[in-house]
């Protein structure tokens, strides 16, 4: 079974979406689960997806220090749906570690994230600060 990056960052969103929810379940477990739902065979994991679940893990305080300053003053982190966060998160992650994907590709892949695991407010929302983060690489 192979995925594209695009089914890979979908599986990622997922695994990080339910690590959110439960800090301590087990990465593999979780990759497998979501890779084969009908567990019929270990799965081999695209290194893409432990690339960005393990990477955005890591580096998630760094990460949400760079997504505060795009959002206005009156929102936080904390107050963001968790499906937009991890939407950042990602696409910042691949924007800044990951030498290989296009800004532009970056930013499109999260708002297609959100378009699937969240409603059209959150697109927008997403693909607003993305365009500034966008704009300030540029300059």
């Amino acid at each position: 079974m192979s995925l594209t990056r695009h089914e890979v960052r979908e599986k990622a969103f997922q695994a990080l979406f339910a690590l959110n929810a439960n800090p301590d379940a087990d990465e593999n477990q979780l990759f497998q689960q979501l890779l084969d739902p009908e567990e019929t065979a270990e799965v081999e994991i695209p290194p893409y997806l432990s690339t960005l679940v393990t990477g955005v893990r890591e580096h998630q305080a760094e990460l949400d220090t760079l997504i505060q300053p795009y959002l206005s003053q009156k929102w936080s982190l904390d107050r963001l749906a968790k499906t937009d966060l991890i939407s950042l998160r990602i696409a910042f992650y691949e924007l800044q570690f990951v030498d290989d994907v296009p800004a532009k590709v970056a930013v499109n892949e999260a708002i297609e994230l959100t378009k699937t695991f969240s409603d059209e407010t959150s697109r927008k929302f997403v693909s607003g600060v993305l365009g500034k983060v966008v704009a300030d690489q540029d300059k």
